[in-house]
């Protein structure tokens, strides 16, 4: 037996009291990967990389490394934040949920990690 009324139940932001931000979240992330992925769009089909060493040349160039690593940030962060939502809408079981959340934190941190030192490496000259 619950001592709250009906209206302290609604006001609340949920069970998991962070319903909203998540939601806040990925819409951000989604706005904020509609300019950084035009970009890279246009700056693949801009550049000319014909080699290796045209490819280190312009990530190379600080401008680039910085949107290339904002790029990877909010891809990634989008991409755990959209597959949480599908593994805890659709797996039912609690064991299974838990793995499948766990695995898909581990995999988004070692993408996200290898993304950006690889950017890192190379736009600080040691690529």
């Amino acid at each position: 037996m619950s001592f709250k009324s009906p209206l302290n139940r609604v006001i609340g932001l949920g069970t998991a009291k962070e319903g909203v931000s998540h939601w806040w979240h990925q819409r951000v992330t989604a706005i904020a990967l509609l300019p950084l992925g035009l970009w890279f769009a246009f700056a693949m089909l801009g550049v000319e990389i014909r080699s290796h060493a045209a490819l280190i040349d312009w990530v190379s160039d600080p401008m680039t490394a910085v949107l290339l690593i904002l790029t990877i940030i909010c891809l990634i962060y989008h991409s755990f934040l959209g597959i949480r939502v599908v593994v805890e809408d659709y797996v039912a079981a609690k064991g299974v949920k838990v793995v499948t959340l766990l695995l898909s934190s581990f995999a988004h941190a070692f993408l996200g990690a290898v993304c950006l030192i690889s950017i890192l490496k190379i736009a600080l000259g040691s690529g």
